[in-house]
C-alpha cells in the first residue's frame, strides 16, 4: 500500500472510530439502544387515556412529551411515570443538530404476535412509540421508525404529587401522578385519621387500591419510588372529600 493509500484509509476510518467511541461513551453514561416510532397525529389525541391510567394528559400536566413503551420497558405498568431522554442516532432520517428529547412513560405499545415483520413492540425489543410531535423533533416523518439511544433521567414536575380519588365506599382507587424524582412509583401507603398506615396494591398502571373504608376520614399518603426514596404527605385530604376529587401532596423535586 502506498503512503497516499495509507493516509486515505486512515482518514476514512476516523469517522467510524469516532462514532464507535461515541457509542461507548454513551453506554458509559447509562445509554442503551432502542428504536422509536410515533402514533396519532400532531394533536396528541391518540395518546390520551393510555395504559398508565393518567387519562387526559394535558389536564394531568404531561402534555405531548410522552411515550408508549414496549413490553420489556413497560414492565406490566411498573414503569409508568418514568422519564427518558432519547436521541436519534446513526440514520439519515435523524434531524441534524436537534439533540435529545425528554418524555414521560404514559402508555403501552402492545406486542403483535400475528406478524413476523415490523413487530417493534414484541419482546425482547426495546421500543418507544412517541407522540407524533415528539418524534418529529428528532426524526423525519417519512422514516416512520428511527434508531435511538436512551437513558432514564430524573423527572422535573411542577407542583406536588397528585392523588385522584376514585371508586366507591367499599373500594378506593387512587391515581398517583405528577411524580418527580425518578417518577416510577413502586409502593403507596394510605392512612386515615382513624387508622394506621395501610398498604395499597397496584390495580393497573399507576392506580393503587385499598378495600378499607376511609370515607369521612382525613387522609395521608406515603409514596416510594424505584430508587428507594419515600415522600410522606400528611393530612392533605380533608374528611369531607368526595370521589373524583384530586389533592396535592409533597414531591421529590
Amino acid at each position: 500500500m502506498s503512503n497516499v493509500q495509507g493516509v486515505l484509509a486512515l482518514a476514512l476510518s476516523l469517522p467510524l472510530v469516532f462514532v464507535a467511541n461515541g457509542l461507548v461513551k454513551q453506554y458509559e453514561n447509562g445509554w442503551d439502544h432502542a428504536h422509536a416510532t410515533f402514533y396519532g397525529d400532531m394533536s396528541g389525541g391518540e395518546t390520551m387515556m393510555g395504559a398508565c391510567g393518567y387519562g387526559d394528559l394535558f389536564k394531568q400536566g404531561y402534555g405531548l412529551e410522552t411515550t408508549a413503551l414496549s413490553s420489556v420497558l413497560f414492565n406490566d405498568g411498573a414503569t409508568c411515570g418514568a422519564c427518558f431522554e432519547i436521541m436519534c442516532v446513526n440514520s439519515k432520517w435523524c434531524k441534524k443538530g436537534v439533540g435529545s428529547i425528554r418524555v414521560t412513560a404514559t402508555n403501552f405499545c402492545p406486542p403483535n404476535y400475528t406478524k413476523t415483520e415490523g413487530v417493534w413492540c414484541n419482546p425482547p425489543q426495546k421500543h418507544f412509540d412517541l407522540s407524533m410531535p415528539m418524534f418529529l423533533k428528532i426524526g423525519e416523518y417519512k422514516a416512520g421508525i428511527v434508531p435511538v439511544v436512551y437513558r432514564r433521567i430524573m423527572c422535573s414536575k411542577q407542583g406536588g404529587i397528585k392523588f385522584e380519588l376514585k371508586g366507591n365506599p367499599y373500594w378506593l382507587l387512587v391515581l398517583v401522578y405528577n411524580v418527580g424524582g425518578v417518577g416510577q412509583v413502586v409502593d403507596v401507603k394510605i392512612k386515615g385519621s382513624k387508622t394506621n398506615w395501610i398498604q395499597m396494591t397496584r390495580n393497573w398502571g399507576q392506580n393503587w387500591q385499598t378495600f378499607v373504608r376511609l370515607q369521612g376520614q382525613i387522609l395521608s399518603f406515603q409514596v416510594t419510588t424505584s430508587d428507594g426514596r419515600m415522600v410522606q404527605s400528611d393530612n392533605i385530604v380533608p374528611e369531607n372529600w368526595q370521589f373524583n376529587q384530586a389533592f396535592e401532596g409533597r414531591n421529590f423535586n
